[in-house]
């Protein structure tokens, strides 16, 4: 089991910046993905941001540039640095984690990941 701890939303003005973190803790993982995906109520999910154990990340193209995702000497927390916010950016943020790295998954696919975080919501207006 993998715990995951998600902070550092808020309400901003568009244009702002916000950082989310994800505290991980429980069972290690030697291969592993953690991800960041977004929600809004009646939506899907969508990946937003990936990052492997050796530091290889994907980010969606929806985001364009404006998002980074990055982890700890420890590889225990990761964060997503999020600047230009948009109010379509308003969403409920999920951190994820991945045991593993199945052959032909897609990260920024949320049907990968085994563990889920409770979620911080975001929220951007004009």
């Amino acid at each position: 089991t993998v715990d995951l701890v998600e902070s550092g939303g808020g309400s901003v003005q568009a244009g702002g910046s916000l950082r989310l973190s994800c505290v991980a803790s429980g069972d290690r993982y030697t291969v592993f993905n953690m991800g960041w995906f977004r929600q809004v109520r009646g939506k899907e999910r969508e990946g937003v941001a990936s990052i492997d154990n050796a530091g290889g990340t994907m980010l969606s193209d929806s985001i364009q540039c404006r998002f980074t995702i990055s982890q700890d000497h420890a590889k225990t927390t990761v964060y997503l640095q999020m600047d230009s916010l948009k109010p379509e950016d308003s969403a409920m943020y999920y951190c994820a984690f991945a045991p593993g790295r199945p052959l032909g998954a897609n990260f920024l696919q949320p049907r990968w990941y085994s563990y889920w975080g409770q979620g911080t919501q975001v929220t951007v207006s004009l």
